[in-house]
């Protein structure tokens, strides 16, 4: 289903679930293949932050991907509608997106990454998506409205723009601002310094490893970031949550005033309407970011003196208490 107005045209564009919910579907997909790809080649590191995607200047990215003593990355083009597959000895294969079943585009790929001399197998089964089909074997999720898949882009660039503001004021155990494939969120992670207790995985979350999980949750966080909708939400929302939530956490009050407690998913949501149509959406979003890490640090008796900082300023070094510019190190 085509839109009339170019996602170009607007900073914070409209992006309808129902609109565009069969491209969601078949891009959710698309990522997922790509995304295994770096999860085969990339040493393990905490919380899966070695698996996830970035948001660039046209689409998303894997970032460097090691294959032994050489390196490929993995572009998703969403103003081109190409994937490209780039290589250290310069070579490039590209892969055109459009309308057309997932397996056909697993085929493609795969076949692409050997005609680079790039040999890896991965998991065909998605992982995060009830009722999954094998990626040779779908032949049901085939679609791609081009413009739709171009205005989830443009959010996800405007979101990373604040999300990461947001993270330059914190200096404890931060994440990158980065898009998880499994779930299809960008998120961004603030740690408390503290480990989380004890628990046992939960076990509904489709095709999600009990060691996965008990990584991704192994510290106290504060979560948040932005998901197109779903799970019972007709909406895409920026999201909030606390693992493990402390006392009080659900009834504290945050802003702006359409921020709201979501009972089903144990977490604050924001509907991204409520930010794009703001008269200041950068400021509307930033609150809901600040005022729900504020509920989750006092209320999970975080030390935030020792925590945060002032956000950051283009070209401006942080300062530093107790130090002056120039002073020698101490242990120099």
């Amino acid at each position: 289903m085509a839109s009339n107005t170019s996602a170009g045209d607007e900073v914070w564009p409209e992006l309808a679930l129902a609109a565009w919910k069969d491209t969601y579907a078949t891009l959710h997909l698309w990522t997922q293949i790509v995304g295994k790809i770096r999860l085969m080649q990339t040493p393990w590191l905490n919380h899966s932050w070695h698996v996830v995607l970035y948001v660039t200047p046209r689409g998303l990215t894997t970032s460097t991907i090691p294959y032994g003593n050489r390196g490929f990355q993995i572009d998703f083009d969403f103003i081109d509608h190409v994937l490209r597959i780039s290589t250290s000895e310069g070579t490039r294969k590209e892969v055109q997106l459009y309308p057309r079943p997932v397996a056909d585009f697993y085929a493609e790929v795969m076949r692409s990454l050997a005609e680079l001399g790039l040999k890896i197998r991965i998991n065909e089964m998605p992982n995060e998506i009830s009722d999954a089909i094998p990626f040779s074997k779908d032949h049901v999720h085939g679609s791609y409205d081009h413009d739709y898949a171009e205005r989830h882009w443009r959010i996800l660039l405007q979101a990373e723009r604040v999300l990461f503001k947001f993270r330059t004021g914190f200096i404890g155990k931060c994440s990158p601002v980065h898009f998880f494939w499994g779930s299809f969120d960008l998120a961004v992670t603030r740690f408390s310094g503290r480990k989380a207790p004890p628990f046992t995985p939960s076990g509904a979350v489709p095709n999600m490893p009990a060691e996965v999980e008990l990584d991704a949750y192994s510290d106290a966080v504060s979560s948040a970031g932005f998901w197109p909708g779903g799970q019972g939400v007709d909406y895409p929302a920026f999201y909030s949550y606390a693992s493990p939530a402390p006392d009080g956490f659900a009834m504290a009050s945050v802003r702006p005033a359409d921020a709201f407690w979501n009972k089903g998913l144990n977490q604050f949501n924001l509907p991204y309407d409520a930010v794009r149509t703001a008269d200041d959406p950068d400021q509307a979003l930033m609150e809901f970011l600040v005022s729900t890490y504020e509920a989750a640090a006092n209320l999970g008796h975080w030390d935030r003196a020792a925590l945060e900082c002032p956000f950051g300023r283009p070209d401006i070094p942080r300062p530093v208490p107790n130090q002056t510019p120039g002073q020698p190190h101490p242990d120099r």
